[in-house]
C-alpha cells in the first residue's frame, strides 16, 4: 500500500468532502447552499485523494485548509446562514477541514520556528 494512503488526515479530508458534498440530499438547502456545499464538498475530497497520491506536497494541505475556511464563511457569503442544517453542515465540515489540513502539515512546517524563538530562514 502507497504510504500516503495510511494516513488518516487524508482519508478524513475525503470522508469530510463526501458528507459535505452529498447532504443537499437530506438536509434542506437553497441552489446557492447546494451548489456551495457540492463544489467545496468535492474539492476537499479531491485534496484529500491528491494528498493520499503525493503526501510530500505540501501545497496541496494548505489547499485543502484555505478550502475549510471558505467551506466555513460560505454560509454567510452566500446567503444560506438560515438554514440551520445546510449551515452547521458547512461550519462543522469546514473547521474539521482545517483541524484535519492542520494536523496533516510537516511537522516542520506547523509553525517555522527557528532557533532562539524566532522565524526560521529559508535556505
Amino acid at each position: 500500500m502507497n504510504e500516503g494512503m495510511r494516513r488518516w488526515q487524508d482519508w478524513a479530508a475525503v470522508v469530510i468532502g463526501a458528507v459535505v458534498a452529498l447532504s443537499p440530499l437530506w438536509v434542506d438547502t437553497n441552489n446557492a447552499a447546494m451548489w456551495s456545499m457540492i463544489v467545496l464538498g468535492v474539492l476537499v475530497a479531491v485534496t484529500g485523494l491528491a494528498n493520499m497520491m503525493s503526501p510530500a506536497t505540501e501545497m496541496v494541505v494548505w489547499a485543502m485548509g484555505v478550502l475549510g475556511v471558505l467551506m466555513f464563511i460560505a454560509p454567510w457569503v452566500m446567503g444560506y446562514a438560515d438554514m440551520a442544517g445546510a449551515a452547521w453542515t458547512s461550519w462543522i465540515g469546514g473547521v474539521l477541514t482545517v483541524l484535519t489540513a492542520f494536523v496533516a502539515l510537516p511537522e516542520g512546517s506547523r509553525f517555522h520556528i527557528g532557533h532562539g524563538g524566532g522565524l526560521a530562514t529559508h535556505h
